[in-house]
């Protein structure tokens, strides 16, 4: 089973190096995608260098900043075109932990009469939990997930994060130019997608640490834009 994992970077030059040398280092056999928006701090300039020696790490580089959905997005579909089995992404700041990642591929196997499509690494399950986060933001990403449960019936605890494992074929029906998020309610957006196929979910605990180095790239217009999709969606799926 060949599987890649997909990170989106923005300005992530102080954590980059690290986590990808400890996703190659682990005893699973793994490629690793990054999509980089032409990081001014040499993000790219790393990865391109490094991949020249390293051939289970590959680059796609973006004229400009152009927004993590679109940016996931390009990445799943790349493992779509070069018929890997499974996919997983992950945040660049170590907020997801790669030691998860096993575990991940793993849950999509481990339940023969109703295997998943889709495992998340969850902060909302039994065992999981958050780090670092003050307590406002732990009440906004507590409400996001609620709102977006159910207001688009996800039958999931964490519909926000973006540490997940696919499987290719799950992927290989959505229609990718019709997806309307270039930002982070892509991570809705796609469940919902999803789920009108009929794909099946399931979520493993985690622990969700906040990034050490580097800036949060989320702000208030990317989440008031979120609920604003979050919302049409909701309505689209009612009709």
């Amino acid at each position: 089973m060949r599987t890649l994992v997909v990170i989106a970077t923005y300005n992530e030059i102080e954590n980059l190096p690290c986590l990808v040398e400890t996703i190659l280092g682990l005893a699973h056999e793994l490629d690793v995608l990054v999509i980089d928006d032409n990081s001014p701090d040499g993000t790219g300039h790393w990865v391109r260098k490094q991949a020249d020696r390293e051939p289970r790490l590959n680059l796609i580089e973006r004229a400009g900043k152009l927004g993590l959905g679109t940016a996931t997005f390009t990445g799943l579909r790349y493992a779509i075109e070069q018929r890997y089995d499974h996919v997983v992404t992950m945040d660049a700041d170590f907020s997801h932990h790669p030691r998860y990642i096993p575990g991940l591929i793993a849950g999509l196997s481990n339940q023969p009469d109703s295997a998943p499509d889709v495992v998340i690494g969850s902060r909302y399950v039994p065992g999981g939990s958050i780090q670092g986060w003050p307590f406002y933001r732990r009440w906004m990403s507590w409400a996001v997930n609620r709102y977006a449960r159910l207001f688009l019936r996800l039958p999931v605890a964490d519909c926000s994060g973006a540490f997940r494992c696919y499987r290719i074929t799950a992927l290989q029906s959505v229609d990718w130019e019709r997806m309307q998020s270039s930002g982070y309610s892509y991570l809705e957006e796609l469940l919902w997608v999803l789920r009108q196929q009929g794909t099946r979910f399931t979520e493993i605990p985690i622990e969700f640490v906040d990034r050490q180095t580097g800036h949060s790239k989320i702000n208030g217009r990317e989440a008031l834009a979120a609920l604003w999709i979050i919302f049409q969606l909701g309505i689209w799926g009612r009709r």
